[in-house]
């Protein structure tokens, strides 16, 4: 009779790292893949949303606010000061703070997966597998859409087409294209070529920074929790064990309320260099 085995710390933090997708890759870049998970619960996350804010234009009234309405209202008003000390064209506010506000709550949502338990939802995904009468060690799933790169990339790429938009729309196609070969370094037909190599790394180091930051971050945070459930799955093995329960509790209750600090500051963090980089496009050069 074979006897199943505890999986070790390595294949516990593995198999909570690998992706639900549509297929096995075929090599270490596969454009034909795709995380199943990470699609999945940001778009739910962006419809949780998208009704929060519907939900509290809708109640919304002159009145003395309810909590709901009064917490909304604040941070409409801290996003919408942000974008008037950063964007100085009306015009292009009304676009880009609701925009901003979106990024916000969006970011904020999928960042905030990362306080459920780490086994809970992937549990019950490899216990609806088994039902299916597949391997549960094959179920995989991860719930925090903004440590997949994939997404954090993807967010930060769409920030940079609405930065070639605003660069086109205030500079006219031909300004753009004439800074494009004029700044910095000035407009010298032999300093074209460099200035061009330059605006172009530019463009390309914001946006990979800009989604690397939150990859980082919300991968390091995913790490940590994992780290914590180990040490509880050591302290329920353990039946003389005191400190090593205490201790998983400690640390997972600490972590998760600085964690709480750490998903709303990436989330302002990502709205606040989506604000600098389309106001910069309205700059010239």
């Amino acid at each position: 009779m074979s006897v199943e085995h505890a999986p070790t710390a390595g294949e516990y933090i593995g198999h909570h790292l690998a992706h639900l997708q549509n297929k096995p890759m075929s090599g270490i870049i596969d454009f034909s893949v795709y995380n199943l998970d990470s699609i999945f619960w940001s778009i739910l996350l962006g419809v949780v949303g998208c009704f929060v804010l519907w939900r509290a234009a809708r109640v919304a009234h002159a009145g003395v606010p309810g909590r709901f309405q009064a917490a909304v209202e604040i941070l409409l008003e801290m996003v919408d000061n942000q974008a008037k000390g950063i964007i100085h064209n009306a015009e292009s506010r009304k676009l880009v703070a609701p925009l901003a506000l979106t990024v916000f709550v969006w970011i904020f949502l999928m960042n905030a997966m990362d306080l459920l338990p780490v086994d809970l939802l992937p549990w019950l995904w490899a216990k609806y597998y088994e039902m299916g009468g597949h391997d549960p060690h094959h179920a995989y799933l991860r719930i925090v859409p903004s440590a997949d790169l994939s997404t954090t990339l993807g967010l930060s790429c769409s920030v940079l087409l609405v930065c070639i938009y605003y660069n086109i729309k205030i500079k006219g196609a031909g300004g753009w294209v004439h800074e494009l070969f004029t700044a910095p370094f000035g407009n010298h037909f032999i300093l074209w070529p460099i200035n061009f190599v330059m605006q172009m790394i530019e463009f390309a180091a914001k946006t990979v920074s800009h989604g690397m930051r939150l990859f980082g971050n919300m991968y390091a945070g995913e790490l940590v929790f994992m780290l914590i459930a180990l040490m509880g799955g050591a302290a329920a093995a353990s039946l003389s064990g005191v400190l090593l329960p205490l201790g998983h509790i400690l640390a997972g209750s600490i972590w998760a309320i600085f964690h709480i600090l750490i998903i709303t500051l990436q989330a302002f963090i990502f709205m606040m260099l989506t604000l600098v980089y389309i106001g910069q496009a309205h700059d010239a050069h």
